[in-house]
């Protein structure tokens, strides 16, 4: 959720004082970009993973403060609500056993903290939804202590003006209101980060874009919100939800919302920065005492702090983002499409999917988006949220035909995304052992059909043949989901169903 800030009220001096400092930060961006400030290529990736705390009994706990003060590493940050936590992945150049060196990171680093959480009898699982988050969890009692949480849920409840109503037609359906913005944390991700040259940007962003319908068919992993079986993906649609500034009136009206996918391909960076201001009102007027313009007069590099803050309250699945690291000025791309989990292995498998395809996708000499209209994109992506890995997905036909064809999207990852991802990965320099046991998992989820969304869902409806009520079938599936992400060995490889000498009431 960005960075720290105090609570406080707003009058309306601030927020013409905030938006006249988000004009200014805008030309600064530009002026950056046009002086040529920005960092060299160094081929660094990062990685963010939101985490749920539950307890043995698979029930979520609300204890992230005492967690993270058994923790004590600055690697682990609060979330929304306090059963979430975020691990935070230091920077890696792209190459060599990068993929293996990540999983051990990660490895090690949860396990630390599943032993301290232990401590107080709760538990880390990496899943995209909680299967037993309940509507009485996600209230706004239940948000972290932290003042930017309580902010800017009381910014976006009272831009909205009334409960955010939660509709959601998928297998079943659910349609419920919320009088905060607290379901946005049941929703929990994986946030991949890839710094670029800015003449780099527009493709890889636009590339990130094309593929994330292909990110989310084999990575799906949230089925289920407060006992409803949903789509095989509902963070997307309940995210957007769970945020929308927007009541019914401005939503007919086109206003876009502030969980989106865009609705172009871009040939700048400085598009999405200046569409945020054009578009969104700002959620957070805190203004910093710093002139950018006087600082880029003066040589320095601005911190440009409230196009940060702003950017930070846009939901894109791809967002750009801008920082600055040994006084030197960068821009990434930041993937926010996968949910967490299942395990580290899949976490990584996804990681090295994504970075591989990204690069070689931006690299064709007939770019993908020249080919595929953005529309397309975007309701490819819907359907990849709505079927996940039985998905149909509409891409460009090869040779010179040209145009669209439908396709599965098992298909489209095994027969044209996959040997895409091998060479991207070979592009960056990634040995053959990591490329290849990662991308195998891949092409184990397409060739078995599986990923931590189906194996949800069949352990559930076997749960529920053994004559289990729905929220023990639900509980204990969580249960089960646990002892399998720590014992770590990827999803495509777990047995469906609940053991018989599990506990299962």
């Amino acid at each position: 959720m960005g960075e720290k800030v105090v609570a406080g009220a707003f009058d309306l001096s601030d927020r013409q004082h905030y938006r006249d400092k988000l004009q200014r930060c805008l030309t600064g961006l530009e002026r950056l970009l046009a002086q040529k400030r920005f960092d060299r290529p160094k081929n660094l990736m990062g990685l963010e993973i939101e985490l749920n705390l539950a307890g043995a009994d698979g029930q979520p706990r609300m204890l992230n403060g005492q967690v993270l003060e058994r923790i004590a590493s600055r690697d682990f940050q609060t979330e929304l609500a306090m059963f979430n936590l975020e691990v935070n992945i230091a920077p890696h150049r792209l190459g060599g056993r990068v993929f293996d060196r990540l999983a051990e990171e990660i490895r090690t680093s949860l396990a630390y903290a599943h032993r301290k959480a232990g401590e107080v009898d709760a538990g880390i699982v990496m899943i995209g939804i909680l299967p037993t988050l309940d509507r009485d969890d996600l209230v706004s009692s239940n948000l972290s202590e932290v003042d930017r949480y309580t902010l800017l849920n009381d910014q976006i409840v009272a831009a909205r003006g009334e409960d955010f109503a939660l509709e959601i037609d998928g297998v079943e359906r659910l349609s419920c209101t919320s009088k905060s913005i607290v379901p946005e944390a049941a929703c929990t991700s994986v946030q991949l980060h890839l710094q670029v040259t800015p003449a780099r940007f527009p493709a890889v962003w636009n590339a990130a874009q094309a593929v994330t319908a292909a990110q989310i068919a084999v990575g799906a992993n949230s089925p289920f919100l407060f006992g409803h079986e949903l789509w095989r993906e509902s963070r997307p649609p309940l995210f957007q939800q769970a945020t929308d500034t927007r009541p019914p009136e401005l939503q007919a009206q086109g206003v876009r919302p502030r969980t989106w996918f865009g609705e172009k391909w871009i040939d700048s960076a400085y598009e999405l920065f200046e569409e945020n201001l054009r578009f969104f009102p700002p959620l957070l007027p805190i203004c910093d005492e710093e002139d950018p313009l006087e600082v880029l007069e003066a040589g320095g590099v601005p911190s440009l702090a409230e196009l940060v803050l702003h950017n930070g309250t846009v939901y894109r699945w791809n967002r750009p983002v801008y920082g600055i690291a040994d006084g030197v000025p960068h821009l990434r791309v930041e993937n926010r499409v996968l949910p967490a989990g299942p395990t580290v292995t899949d976490v990584i498998a996804n990681a090295a999917f994504y970075y591989g395809v990204v690069r070689a996708l931006a690299e064709e000499s007939r770019p993908v988006w020249t080919r595929l209209p953005f529309e397309t994109a975007a309701a490819n992506f819907d359907a990849a949220c709505r079927y996940g890995i039985e998905a149909r997905l509409q891409w460009p036909r090869r040779g010179r035909l040209g145009g669209l064809v439908e396709m599965d999207a098992v298909s489209l990852v095994r027969d044209e995304l996959l040997p895409l991802a091998e060479a991207g990965l070979a592009g960056w320099g990634v040995e053959p052992a990591d490329r290849d046991l990662y991308l195998g998992v891949i092409e184990e989820r397409c060739r078995r059909r599986t990923n931590g969304a189906t194996w949800q869902v069949a352990t559930f409806h076997r749960a529920l043949e053994t004559g289990l009520s729905r929220d023990a079938a639900l509980a204990a599936t969580t249960r089960r989901y646990a002892e399998l992400m720590h014992q770590g060995e990827p999803v495509h490889t777990w047995p469906v169903g609940i053991p018989e000498a599990a506990p299962l009431a």
